[in-house]
């Protein structure tokens, strides 16, 4: 493996300007679990909702965005896991699989990987693309969490969503203005646009 960092080529996501190594990616990984589980205790109790608003949602597809498909599962599968075996870094200090909450956790593993593909694709270069990139990591997020608390609370599809989906839209976009200002910026200030 070289030990300089190479310019980009296209396909390239931020954590490939880095200079290639093991550890490298190993330290990548580790880092995007923990920054996941950091941002995770940033949790606001939303009335008639088992689901807070947390910074989890906008690290995951920040790790995703940033360290590319591959590295991106693998941080959340580490954080996934370990949050599954007992280290309270779920929301609000919780850990275990289940709870009406686990679901999201399990959309943001998905997600992380499809927003890295995308910003494979140039889709963290551009304000736009960027905007594109974190509302379908949201959507995905969506897909899986919304359906399963539904499941775990026994809550109507409707009453899920009102629950689950609609408090949140006001934060997701607040989260994607966040990173269109910060990932194209990144990119730029770096002189390289792949």
């Amino acid at each position: 493996m070289s030990t300089a960092a190479a310019a980009p080529r296209t396909g390239a996501v931020l954590a490939d300007l880095l200079p290639a190594t093991r550890t490298r990616d190993i330290a990548l990984v580790l880092g995007g679990a923990v920054l996941t589980g950091l941002a995770a205790q940033i949790a606001i109790p939303v009335p008639g909702s088992p689901v807070p608003v947390t910074g989890q949602t906008f690290a995951a597809l920040l790790v995703g965005t940033a360290l590319g498909a591959r590295r991106g599962f693998l941080s959340l599968a580490v954080y996934t896991l370990v949050g599954m075996m007992g280290m309270p870094w779920f929301s609000g200090g919780t850990s275990g699989p289940g709870g009406a909450s686990f679901g999201y956790v399990l959309g943001m593993l998905l997600a992380a990987t499809v927003v890295g593909a995308l910003a494979r694709r140039g889709g963290d270069r551009s304000v736009l693309r960027t905007a594109g990139t974190m509302v379908v990591g949201s959507a995905v997020t969506y897909a899986v969490g919304v359906p399963y608390l539904a499941l775990s609370t026994g809550m109507s599809a409707s009453a899920a969503i009102a629950a689950g989906l609609v408090p949140f839209l006001l934060g997701d976009a607040l989260k994607a203005a966040l990173a269109m200002g910060a990932l194209p910026t990144t990119w730029k200030l770096l002189g390289r646009r792949g």
